[in-house]
């Protein structure tokens, strides 16, 4: 299939502005995560033009973002916590129709890659006698929860604003 001019060069400017968010926190955890606005050019774009240019485009922008300054403790953690989390935010690609719901179930997809980032190799970092799960799932949570809320927000503002896509 031939991409679309257009649907290439949105996907380029919300790769770079996820990115540019990404600079941009409003709160850091200890250990690394924040709340940023990274994620709604991304879900925004998925919500557009649906989960097979949103994964691609999500992936992208992890890997820029590993490159940037990534940290990586274990290839496998640098896989899971950027280009795959990344990435997942495409599924909000899935549910376009309902935008929310999409917007939840990306960001739920990209927790869920940290916390198994988290459970597989910052499991140390969690008190003595707490799950590493239970302490990953928290950790992650307390930023991820907020990025959702953030992106439902200003994507809701957004959207009945937007042009219509172009299809492919």
């Amino acid at each position: 299939m031939k991409i679309n001019t257009r649907i290439l060069v949105e996907a380029s400017l919300s790769v770079a502005l996820a990115v540019t968010l990404s600079y941009v926190k409003i709160f850091r955890m200890p250990q690394g995560g924040s709340i940023t606005l990274e994620n709604v050019p991304l879900l925004l774009f998925s919500l557009r033009y649906g989960v097979k240019f949103g994964l691609g485009a999500g992936a992208v922008a992890g890997l820029l973002q590993l490159m940037l300054g990534g940290y990586v403790a274990h290839p496998a953690q640098a896989v899971l916590d950027y280009p795959l989390a990344f990435a997942v935010l495409g599924l909000a690609g899935l549910l376009k129709d309902h935008h929310w719901v999409g917007i939840t179930l990306g960001t739920v997809a990209r927790l869920a890659c940290h916390v198994a980032s988290g459970v597989l190799f910052f499991a140390s970092y969690a008190p003595v006698g707490q799950n590493p799960f239970i302490y990953s799932l928290i950790y992650n949570g307390s930023y991820m929860v907020p990025n959702m809320v953030l992106s439902i927000l200003m994507i809701t503002a957004l959207w009945k604003r937007l042009p219509k896509p172009v299809t492919a």
